[in-house]
């Protein structure tokens, strides 16, 4: 059975990315934004659900299934279908999140940690959405200089690796299946991205 806010509009989100937490050690800001708007909900989250995260954003392969690709596998092998991800709710700083599922032609909420919510979410393609009252109290509003200088920054985050032309493709997928081994993800995203850079002008 669905919060109060069932019968509310929801808004779709999508996610803008990850980022190190200015106010708490060790933790991360998932970034979220309205589908249609330029509100942003920022959301913080443990390391272990960022990486996790990060992993299926990047679309990397890990060397053995996290706890969130697990949930993926049980889900498929019982035709559990993930229709949606919904932020329902805001207390105390802390959001409430259900994933919503279907199986058998019923219909099941299993209530869930937003980051873990969003983590299964996105191995299952489910859209994510969340209600007006939470963007309204939680959300940011960027202007459209906000939003110009946030683009600049993502396409800046490439510029380290791509700074290294002395790297030929095969030596850079090389380091690509090295970072991942190490779990270096943040390493690897860079790296994937300058591969998938040189393949498209043909290098």
């Amino acid at each position: 059975m669905y919060s109060p806010f069932h019968f509310m509009d929801k808004i779709e989100l999508k996610i803008i990315g990850l980022s190190y937490s200015q106010t708490q050690s060790g933790a991360y800001a998932l970034v979220l934004s309205e589908k249609e708007g330029n509100r942003r909900l920022p959301i913080i989250i443990g390391g272990f659900e960022a990486q996790s995260i990060a992993i299926e954003l990047e679309d990397m392969k890990p060397s053995r299934p996290l706890t969130h690709d697990l949930f993926k596998t049980f889900a498929d092998s019982f035709n559990v279908k993930v229709k949606e991800i919904v932020i329902y709710n805001l207390v105390e700083g802390v959001f409430y999140s259900k994933i919503i599922c279907e199986s058998n032609s019923e219909e099941i909420e299993i209530d869930a940690r937003t980051s873990d919510a969003i983590a299964i979410g996105l191995r299952l393609k489910a859209p994510v959405y969340t209600y007006e009252h939470i963007l309204s109290s939680a959300g940011i509003q960027l202007e459209n200089d906000e939003l110009m200088e946030e683009t600049n920054i993502e396409q800046e985050e490439v510029v380290e690796i791509e700074n290294k032309p002395e790297y030929t493709v095969d030596e850079l997928e090389t380091l690509l299946e090295t970072a991942i081994e190490d779990e270096d993800y943040e390493e690897a995203s860079r790296i994937r991205d300058e591969i998938n850079k040189r393949k498209n002008l043909g290098e």
